[in-house]
């Protein structure tokens, strides 16, 4: 991901993986801790979230997205053009297709959190697909 520059500190947590499975429902286990991915427009994934807030870690509660850098890329998943602060979201090289992606996970908990892609809108031209059963939303107050 051209320009993607993470290095900010956060302190880190960690869980058994028996603390994991007690803390996740079974689909949101499988995403954060298997990197799994949802199906496209499962219901509940925030995919259609039009409310002002941000969007949260559910393994840590970490904010990692805000309302006002979400669109609509028509993929099924909420997407992003960019999290809501430096640091936050680390990524890593993925090769389990036949071609290279970029994975991102939360800096806090190392939580799956879908892959950031090239094809997004300006001002980044970034889309952080984020599977959504592994976020929490938080509406900003009225």
């Amino acid at each position: 991901v051209k320009g993607q520059s993470m290095s900010k500190t956060l302190p880190q947590i960690t869980r058994t993986d028996a603390e994991w499975r007690a803390l996740l429902t079974p689909e949101q286990y499988q995403i954060a801790r298997k990197e799994s991915t949802e199906r496209a427009f499962t219901p509940g994934n925030h995919n259609d979230e039009k409310r002002s807030g941000v969007y949260h870690c559910v393994g840590c509660g970490t904010g990692l997205w805000s309302s006002a850098h979400k669109f609509d890329s028509g993929t099924g998943w909420p997407s992003f053009w960019q999290p809501i602060e430096p640091g936050v979201v680390g990524t890593k090289k993925d090769f389990k297709l036949v071609w290279p992606r970029t994975e991102c996970h939360c800096a806090v908990c190392g939580s799956h959190m879908g892959h950031v892609f090239d094809d997004g809108p300006p001002p980044t031209g970034q889309r952080w697909c984020i599977n959504g059963l592994v976020l929490e939303f938080r509406p900003a107050k009225a």
